[in-house]
């Protein structure tokens, strides 16, 4: 009977240990930490609350279109190949008049403007020769229209521009009997499927 007793009181005590340690965390001892088990987020304050939070890449997502007939399907995906053909041509020119800008803004020697420009025009020439010209005249459309929509001024404006009115009157002459116009324009209202195409294309993607 008195082992009994004393077996049931060292139970009552084994126990109560054990739950003043659940109570307890500071007594409960964790296993040593990684040096990838730590994530740095930031923190804001609420009301003397320290709350983190991490900011997350936006996801769009997109219904998917329903189309009215296979013919409407297969002009779409037409499209869809020919824009995504043309938009890299499209951003190249952008980001190369834009630096032909910021160079032009630099200096103000009439002969080093010439030189700058002419290294432009000469790239510019380059793509033409290796691989634009390679275009069916749809993409070249769309090209046009599309580097209108990312420079900000149409093909014809650039070549004035850059190589004078001589030039870019022999250029659009030219274009035209291939059936090209340099002065084509984007109205993003007119083109809303091609804006739907370079949305979800991932081009503007960080």
């Amino acid at each position: 009977m008195k082992f009994c007793r004393l077996f049931i009181l060292l139970f009552v005590i084994i126990t109560t240990e054990r739950l003043n340690a659940q109570e307890n965390p500071a007594s409960y001892k964790f296993p040593p930490r990684g040096k990838n088990d730590t994530i740095r987020v930031a923190s804001t304050n609420d009301n003397g609350e320290m709350i983190p939070w991490m900011s997350l890449n936006e996801v769009v997502i997109y219904a998917e279109r329903i189309f009215k007939s296979p013919a409407d399907r297969a002009a779409y995906n037409r499209l869809r190949y020919n824009v995504l053909k043309v938009m890299p041509y499209a951003l190249f020119a952008k980001r190369r008049y834009e630096q032909l800008e910021r160079d032009l803004a630099l200096t103000t020697d009439r002969k080093e403007h010439k030189k700058l420009v002419k290294q432009c025009d000469q790239e510019i020439k380059q793509m033409f020769k290796t691989e634009i010209k390679e275009l069916t005249i749809t993409q070249g459309q769309i090209l046009t229209k599309l580097i209108d929509r990312e420079v900000g001024r149409t093909t014809y404006e650039i070549v004035k521009e850059t190589q004078g009115g001589v030039k870019a009157f022999l250029y659009q002459s030219v274009a035209r009997v291939v059936g090209h116009n340099l002065k084509s324009t984007y109205n993003p209202e007119e083109e809303r499927d091609i804006e739907a195409i370079i949305a979800s294309s991932g081009f503007y993607r960080q």
